[in-house]
């Protein structure tokens, strides 16, 4: 099996401008690329949604080498309940909780030098009070499972993830591809897995050649496959395949194939203008108040 990388975290997002402030002004992070689109996603990046909609990724650094978030935005959507599917993104930095602290923003130490704070949406970060020790400062991304047993059978046995980390007492386990890339930490929550309309998507990539045996491998095992595998394109970048699978507790997962993708996710320098003027054009917010009524909380 080739090396396999994760990619990125997709979260939904009902605003977008205090959305853009948290990830750049309080977390660090920079606009990577932004995109536009007029019609929703044949693999539902955007979600279950036809309408407009946008893609802004975010991150520390080239999403070759950094693990990032995608923020999908549905023109006319104001908010998403949450469920108990996502439970955190930690990652070490001072500079973030100086920055949240200058801004005001909500901050909660649960335990010592590590804070909890949220993004708008309510999704849960939690930052390490240190001097990152690597390039990249996003560390792992936490999800909760119903049976931690069975979870880490699929992420391990069928998706080849290494174990780093299992507690059985405390009902969690730490699983990656490669030392230094970002985690992915599972966690019982005593129950079955609510994803609210919030759900969100973890992705990797692999060579593109693997992507026919990891759809036949679900397919043998029996396991969930939402989007089998197709081409989706981006206009003016380059068309990128994928396959959608759904984890034991509904976990929405993206393989897609390395080579091209590595291609799409080139930074665009003119990322930060684009959500801007994107932002500057969306009059939306101002519609809706002006006919006294509320964006759709799906």
């Amino acid at each position: 099996m080739a090396a396999r990388r994760a990619l990125h975290f997709v979260f939904k997002v009902g605003d977008r401008a205090r959305t853009a402030r948290f990830y750049r002004e309080l977390l660090g992070m920079r606009v990577l690329r932004h995109e536009e689109f007029e019609e929703g996603c044949k693999a539902t990046c955007n979600g279950p949604y036809d309408g407009k909609w946008s893609k802004t990724m975010v991150g520390y650094g080239p999403e070759d080498n950094h693990f990032v978030v995608e923020l999908t935005y549905n023109y006319g959507i104001g908010e998403y309940r949450l469920g108990n599917d996502f439970l955190g993104i930690t990652l070490v930095s001072s500079q973030a909780v100086s920055n949240a602290r200058k801004m005001g923003w909500p901050l909660k130490e649960v335990t010592s030098g590590v804070f909890e704070t949220e993004a708008p949406g309510g999704y849960k970060f939690y930052l390490e009070d240190k001097e990152k020790l690597k390039q990249d400062p996003v560390w792992k991304v936490t999800l909760g499972v119903s049976d931690l047993q069975k979870s880490v059978s699929y992420w391990s046995g069928l998706l080849g993830m290494k174990i780093y980390e299992k507690d059985e007492e405390k009902q969690r386990a730490l699983l990656g591809y490669a030392d230094d890339q970002c985690k992915l930490e599972l966690r019982a929550v005593g129950g079955a897995v609510d994803h609210g309309t919030a759900f969100g998507r973890v992705a990797f990539s692999c060579a593109k050649d693997e992507l026919p045996s990891i759809e036949a491998l679900m397919k043998k095992e029996n396991q969930k496959i939402l989007t089998p595998l197709v081409s989706l394109d981006t206009p003016g970048k380059a068309t990128v395949q994928v396959v959608i699978l759904a984890d034991p507790d509904g976990h929405e997962v993206c393989f897609v194939g390395d080579e091209a993708f590595r291609e799409l996710s080139q930074v665009d320098p003119n990322g930060d203008k684009l959500l801007d003027d994107a932002m500057a054009a969306d009059k939306s917010d101002k519609w809706f108040a002006e006919h006294n009524m509320k964006k759709v909380s799906a």
